[in-house]
């Protein structure tokens, strides 16, 4: 198994990680790797897009989007 991750967890602001360690916890839990950032669609739009464009040759299979108030990032992505 690599450990390139193959789930993306992103989250609008560090104020979600309390929610969205959950799905980390879960990744962990049957040896999923997976990277977890911050990617804010009202501060970095244009990282988040690059984060969701770069992400088929970066080799993830999947993203997991969650942000509190707005949530206008799942959306996005």
């Amino acid at each position: 198994m690599t450990n390139e991750p193959l789930v993306g967890v992103i989250m609008g602001s560090t104020s979600d990680w309390e929610t969205m360690r959950h799905a980390t916890e879960t990744l962990e839990e049957f040896g999923v790797p997976y990277e977890a950032k911050v990617v804010s669609a009202h501060r970095t739009p244009e990282w988040m897009a690059e984060y969701t464009r770069t992400a088929v040759s970066r080799n993830l299979e999947v993203i997991i989007a969650g942000a509190g108030g707005a949530a206008h990032l799942p959306g996005m992505v």
